[in-house]
């Protein structure tokens, strides 16, 4: 049952045969009852300001070729972003990481080997010998 016309009761529509087959293979398609089909089809139209006798291909192809234009439009202005911005600021940065290496320091807490330093001073004792 349809959700919110539960109460409602039929009623009767003249049509050709033909065109009921048709219209049952649709809602069947689309998987609703023959009811909210025609509702939703009655809907489109008053929503969208169009009508059904009206053509509507130069309208539906002038508005894809609008957004086309638009998005060839953007894809334009990335490619320039990423062209004049993005790729020399991402070189320039490597280059000055790849340039400026930090120079290895001994950590505070390491002892120093007392056998790699000589000291400045001899005693006299070691000198006279």
């Amino acid at each position: 049952m349809d959700k919110g016309y539960e109460k409602e009761r039929f009623e009767g529509l003249k049509i050709k045969a033909s065109v009921a087959k048709k219209f049952r293979k649709y809602c069947k398609k689309i998987s609703k009852s023959q009811s909210m089909t025609l509702l939703l089809m009655v809907e489109f139209f008053e929503y969208n300001g169009i009508s059904p006798k009206e053509p509507m291909g130069p309208h539906m192809h002038t508005l894809e070729n609008l957004v086309k234009k638009r998005i060839n439009g953007v894809i334009a202005i990335l490619k320039d972003i990423e062209k004049n911005q993005t790729k020399p600021t991402v070189a320039m940065i490597q280059s000055l990481f790849e340039e400026a290496e930090p120079k290895k320091k001994p950590l505070i807490l390491e002892k120093e080997d007392p056998l790699k330093k000589q000291p400045k001073h001899r005693e006299r004792n070691q000198m006279e010998l």
